[in-house]
């Protein structure tokens, strides 16, 4: 179950906290000036969390999202093997949108939500 816009209730599964965090991401992002392009964008080869720009470049963004730290920082979940694949899901998406020639970032929003405090929403820019 969901809890407020703010917080998903105690009792969420994984993914009714990634979908919660997700959305919190773009939030974030919103506020920050970006331009949400693409949420969740499916290819046969995989999916992309977030495709933003912050008009200069498009920013690739990989969220993660954690009900706390018992099993490590959120972005420690990104490895070198699934920031390869990121970087292949992105050539892919700029391929089928015909933006191969501009720059891209890639970024991971890390977010920690738990019941009994605000969540935190780290944004590592650049992060691989």
């Amino acid at each position: 179950m969901m809890g407020t816009a703010e917080q998903p209730s105690a009792g969420a599964s994984h993914i009714e906290l990634g979908r919660w965090g997700e959305e919190l991401a773009v939030r974030h992002l919103e506020k920050t000036g970006y331009v949400v392009l693409s949420r969740n964008w499916r290819c046969r080869d995989g999916e992309l969390d977030l495709v933003a720009t912050d008009r200069k470049r498009l920013v690739f963004c990989e969220v993660k999202t954690r009900s706390g730290l018992g099993y490590g920082a959120p972005a420690e979940a990104v490895t070198p093997a699934k920031a390869d694949r990121i970087r292949r899901l992105a050539h892919q998406w700029q391929r089928t949108f015909m933006l191969r020639w501009c720059p891209v970032r890639y970024d991971i929003i890390a977010i920690v939500a738990r019941p009994d405090a605000r969540p935190h929403v780290r944004h590592i820019k650049a992060a691989f």
